[in-house]
Parts: C-alpha cells; structure tokens; sequence
C-alpha cells in the first residue's frame, strides 16, 4: 500500500510544485507590466487598470466554465455565500487597486519589500477570524521578515510616505482575501471550487469598480483611445495584461486550495 501510494504523492507534490511556479511567473510578469504601464509608459490610470483585469477575469471564467466546461458549473446556494463573495470581491478590489496606486510612487522593488509582510497579516486575520494558530516556529519566522521590512523603509531612498500606506493597505487587504477565500473554498455547505469562485467574483468586482473609475478618473476612455490614436501598442499592453491577470488569480486560487492562505503567501 506505501509502494502503491508514492506515485501518487509524487504526482501530487510535482503538481503543487507547478502550480506555485506558474503563479509566481504571471504574477512577476503582471506587476513588471504594470509598473511599466503607470510609471513608464504614463497610463496614470490605475483603478481602470484593475478594472480591465477584472472584466478579463469575467470573460475567461465564463468561457473557461460554461462553454469549455473545465468544470462543473456551482450554483450561489444561499443569500449569505452571495453577500461573503461580494465581500470577498471588494476585499480584493481594494487591495489591487491600493497595489496599482501604490506602484506610481514606490519603486517594483520596495513595493514587493513591503510585500513580505503579508504572511504576518495572513497569520493574524486567520487567527482573528478562523482562530487557527499556527506553531511556534511559524510565529518566530514572521520576525526577521517584519524587521526586515522596517529596516528597509528608513533606508529606501525613493520612499514616498502616501505610496507606503497604499502598499501596506494593498497588502492587509491582499492577506484578509486570502483567508476569506480559503473559508469560502473549505467551508462544507459552501464549497467553491477556484473557476467558480473566480466567475462570481470578478464582475461583482466590475460593478464595483465602474463607477469608481468614472467618478476618479475623468474621461479615462477618451484619454486611452487618445492613446491608442498615438501608440496603438497600449492597447495590447491592456488586452496581454488583463488575460495574464486572469492566470495570475486563477493560480492563486488553486494554490490557496491545494496549500493554505499562509503557504500562498
């Protein structure tokens, strides 16, 4: 029976070890891109930018579910999953958001320094809100990672006191999504699989964020199709974006399922 089972686990371990590479990869190559797009390039757009993400999260889920039929479709059982989705949604909005705004001010670098202390509010909110302690040992690793990261601020020459707090909001907010999304795939009754999650969240996402992007970022379409008009490229740069962004949550809502919200982050 251990003879028989090795394969399996092996087979196991090489998928997970896949999963977290390709999640790691797309999401290297997004933030790189939008860096390059709000920074470099000048498209000082970045709840717009989220927002395009998200429709593309939208339109691939539903390919993905309904047509190819990668999996079953799930259906929302119960007013309560619709309401912890929405909030899963806006959690979400607003640390992508935070993370675009704060890449305008503070270098890829320092805003990915900054980013190692998520697994410290991951290991607090599930605490706070599933009251899950982790070993000791897990604990004690959080320290050298939070001083790390203290160390840095004071030492960062491009330090930007309005792009840190926008980094430090994107991150709580990027591990309080983490652990609500690793309750809303565990908990029996209301279990969704990664695809569906994905294919409720992303254009409640998109409601959100329509009017958001309107009311704070006047004109934005005029100002991207002016764009467009001068460099037709930005608009590969958004469609290449937005489906890499698509990659970026659906392998992380598999890493989360196969490991947990603190081994994702």
């Amino acid at each position: 029976a251990q003879a028989a089972l090795s394969p399996a686990l092996a087979t196991g371990q090489f998928f997970t070890i896949g999963l977290v590479t390709a999640w790691y990869s797309s999401n290297i190559g997004v933030l790189l891109l939008n860096k390059y797009l709000l920074s470099n390039y000048g498209f000082k757009h970045p709840i717009f930018l989220t927002m395009c993400h998200m429709a593309a999260c939208s339109l691939l889920s539903y390919v993905a579910v309904a047509w190819l039929k990668l999996v079953p479709v799930q259906a929302i059982r119960s007013r309560l999953q619709f309401l912890k989705i929405a909030a899963l949604s806006l959690v979400f909005c607003g640390s992508v958001v935070s993370g675009n705004v704060s890449l305008r001010y503070l270098p890829v670098s320092f805003n990915q320094a900054v980013g190692a202390t998520t697994p410290f509010f991951t290991a607090l909110f599930a605490y706070l809100m599933t009251l899950r302690r982790e070993s000791w040992i897990t604990y004690i690793t959080l320290v050298p990672v939070v001083t790390g990261v203290i160390i840095a601020s004071g030492g960062e020459p491009s330090f930007h006191l309005f792009g840190f707090i926008m980094c430090i909001g994107a991150t709580a907010a990027r591990a309080l999504k983490s652990v609500l999304q690793g309750i809303l795939m565990s908990s029996e009754g209301e279990k969704l699989n990664s695809m569906n999650l994905l294919l409720y969240m992303a254009p409640i996402a998109v409601i959100f964020l329509l009017p958001t992007t309107l009311i704070m970022e006047d004109n934005v379409v005029g100002i991207t199709l002016a764009l467009a008009k001068e460099d037709f490229k930005v608009i590969w740069y958004l469609l290449f974006n937005s489906a890499l962004a698509y990659f970026v949550n659906l392998t992380n809502f598999l890493v989360t399922k196969h490991t947990s919200a603190l081994t994702l982050q």
